[in-house]
């Protein structure tokens, strides 16, 4: 069976006719073309599938598209301002050697994302807890760890610049 979609992914809106079978990172990935959320485990529990629907982090694996009717969906390709620029958070990845072999790290920079929007001062065990869910296979959680603590520092030092929450 098929159903009528209508969904924003990116800020772009898609009106699409979707087999109810389908999930919402199939829907992303063979649909969409957004190839950034990956598929790991299928069953919600690696994280490499996390992606923003209506501003909170969620495992697309475990949700069938048909079910995100009228929703906001963020993936990794959007997460940067502009086309071919990369997320503070992104960039102390790449700063801070926060991505080994990069399978994890699209999952892992949304929910540092989401974490950061949040708790912009996390702790390191802040940190750590936020991506409880998303695992690395290459187990370097402490370079992980290190950029996500990092980009809250950038993403501080650019409020206060532009006058944002906790300049004086």
């Amino acid at each position: 069976m098929k159903l009528p979609v209508t969904l924003r992914v990116n800020d772009r809106e898609h009106g699409l006719i979707v087999d109810t079978r389908v999930t919402l990172v199939q829907l992303l990935r063979e649909t969409l073309g957004l190839t950034g959320t990956h598929v790991g485990c299928t069953t919600g529990n690696c994280g490499a599938c996390t992606v923003m629907l209506d501003g909170e982090t969620v495992k697309s694996c475990s949700i069938l598209a048909c079910d995100v009717a009228d929703a906001d969906i963020t993936t990794i390709e959007g997460l940067a301002e502009r086309p071919g620029e990369l997320h503070p958070i992104q960039q102390a990845f790449v700063e801070n050697q926060g991505l080994q072999c990069g399978f994890c790290t699209p999952g892992m920079v949304l929910s540092a994302a989401y974490l950061l929007a949040a708790n912009p001062e996390p702790t390191e065990e802040e940190v750590r807890h936020a991506i409880s869910g998303n695992l690395c296979r290459c187990t370097g959680y402490h370079y992980i760890v290190d950029s996500i603590l990092a980009a809250a520092q950038t993403l501080k030092a650019g409020r206060l610049a532009a006058g944002g929450v906790g300049a004086e």
